[in-house]
């Protein structure tokens, strides 16, 4: 039979007599090290692996031998120029710089969000696990530095995102990661919002400075400071409890517990997403239910910002993009937009995927909570934008343009008089 023929029971050899425990020796060919046993069972490639080779043409060593050191050697040479192939590409990668850069705030928040964000990346792309591979730009905004004045009266949102606006714009980051409550709903051209990390739990949670008498809204004394930098807080805690006063109550959680612990005020309010992420839950004193305090727009949901056009970062961004937390945001921050809010309205609305539907709560209220508008729907998942819409054009309806001029009015005159935001 010529030689040609037997290539491949020669090939099957070589696959198997590494499967089969054999070694090589002159003269005998593949010899088992671990006991043959018997051959009831074995595949017949074992098996013939098994077997001495018929003939030793080259010095004594059998003809698959020579073949089997051979593709050794070709091998060991192929994984050796691999692995400095591989490595040649790391040290040039980081030679080069960072695969992305990330823009974020500077609070201990933002910065835990940041990491978040780097984490998932790492896990998700082998060429992003490298700690050097995605940087992270702290970014200062005009919101972190004017912590004296209410963000009704200094602009609302935007506060928290001008300066990262530029960033992304100038090509100085290729993404920004933000807390979404905090992004407007009118983005900077050529921008969109393409990535919402799976949410954390929304609610907000109360912080009392007397937790073993405080334990709710109701429970504070008349006259009690309640601090609180959010016109939607404000307005909630009013309608449940009219003789307490708001005050201006703003920077980081850490901040705020250390002003609640000092005596400035008597309890404040907090969303539990953030006490989360920063492992502090202990500081709440009760987890608040939608029904005592219905949530920020957005709220516990970290998102990813990048140019359109960007196909690059989009390859790595989209994949990470939570569908419900999508569909829910979206359909918030429609809500939202018909309203026309921002910080300087008492907004809140939360939506939620269940059984495949879409739910959706949402209310406007006046700053003093004597007035209250509230709306619920249901519907499809895929019209997440549609129901945040039609929703917020029904309370607008309901409420009447007087209603929203009255608001504007009343965070000028609080402006104008250079005071905290009370009760109006």
């Amino acid at each position: 039979m010529p030689t040609a023929s037997r290539r491949p029971v020669g090939a099957i050899s070589l696959a198997a007599a590494g499967a089969a425990g054999m070694v090589l020796v002159p003269d005998r060919g593949f010899v088992a090290t671990r006991g043959a046993g018997p051959t009831h069972g074995t595949s017949a490639a074992v098996q013939e692996a098994r077997r001495p080779a018929a003939s030793a043409p080259l010095g004594g060593v059998p003809l698959v031998s020579c073949a089997l050191m051979t593709g050794a050697v070709v091998a060991s040479s192929l994984r050796g120029r691999r692995a400095e192939r591989s490595s040649r590409g790391a040290a040039t990668a980081r030679a080069a710089g960072p695969v992305l850069t990330l823009g974020t705030r500077g609070s201990p928040l933002a910065l835990a969000q940041a990491y978040e964000a780097k984490r998932r990346l790492g896990e998700a792309f082998p060429e992003l696990a490298d700690d050097e591979a995605v940087e992270i730009r702290i970014i200062s905004t005009t919101g972190d530095q004017r912590l004296e004045i209410s963000l009704a009266e200094i602009g609302g949102k935007g506060l928290f995102t001008r300066e990262l606006d530029v960033a992304l714009a100038s090509k100085e980051v290729d993404f920004c990661v933000h807390s979404t409550k905090d992004v407007p709903t009118e983005l900077i051209p050529d921008t969109e919002l393409c990535t919402m990390l799976p949410r954390e739990d929304t609610r907000d949670v109360l912080i009392s400075g007397d937790p073993e008498k405080i334990k709710c809204i109701e429970d504070f004394p008349d006259g009690s400071l309640i601090g609180t930098a959010s016109l939607r807080r404000q307005a909630q805690i009013y309608s449940k409890n009219p003789n307490v006063k708001c005050v201006n109550f703003r920077g980081n959680v850490q901040t705020r517990l250390r002003k609640l612990q000092g005596g400035d005020v008597k309890g404040t309010f907090l969303a539990y997403a953030g006490l989360k992420r920063m492992s502090m839950e202990e500081h709440a004193t009760k987890v608040l239910e939608w029904d005592e305090m219905l949530p920020a727009i957005a709220q516990g949901a970290i998102s990813f910002q990048c140019r359109s056009d960007d196909e690059r970062v989009l390859n790595y961004l989209k994949p990470l993009s939570h569908d419900d937390t999508f569909q829910s945001v979206t359909c918030e921050r429609a809500f939202l937009a018909a309203l026309d809010g921002n910080c300087k309205t008492p907004i809140a609305g939360q939506a939620k995927v269940i059984d495949g539907e879409l739910h959706l709560k949402g209310l406007v209220a006046s700053p003093d909570g004597k007035q209250i508008f509230r709306t619920e729907r249901t519907g499809k998942v895929s019209e997440a934008t549609e129901i945040g819409r039609d929703a917020g054009n029904e309370i607008r309806k309901e409420a009447g343009e007087a209603f929203f001029q009255e608001m504007q009015d009343y965070v000028q005159e609080v402006a104008a008089a250079n005071t905290k935001p009370v009760r109006g």
